[in-house]
């Protein structure tokens, strides 16, 4: 079965950090590649960044690249997303998922999400 569970989140201020932690199923990480996502509240989902099994092949939306860094340690069927320089926009739930294959940003399974609140 594909499980993942997000960790991490929580309410920080503008300019900190926080890192995400995406624990998954063995089989769920045996997928080609993961992402993160995030959805604001009234907007929809939108990709935040992806990196591949291996780790050579990362991508990240141009509202977060600079800021954020995608990560993965095989070892632990772990995925991880450090958020540094925190914006108010940056809040919204974050959710980890597989990736569907023959894309790089658009995700399959899904889980729960962790809320992520930047006050300003």
């Amino acid at each position: 079965q594909v499980h993942l569970v997000e960790s991490g989140g929580g309410l920080v201020q503008a300019g900190e950090s926080l890192r995400l932690s995406c624990a998954a199923s063995e089989r769920a990480f045996s997928s080609r590649a993961m992402g993160w996502f995030r959805q604001a509240a009234g907007k929809a989902r939108e990709f935040v960044a992806v990196i591949s099994r291996s780790g050579d092949n990362i991508y990240y939306a141009e509202s977060v690249r600079g800021r954020f860094t995608i990560s993965n340690d095989n070892a632990k069927n772990t995925v991880y997303l450090q958020m540094n320089s925190l914006k108010p926009e940056d809040t919204a739930v974050y959710y980890c998922a597989t990736i569907k294959y023959g894309t790089w940003r658009e995700g399959d399974y899904w889980g729960q999400g962790t809320q992520v609140t930047v006050s300003s």
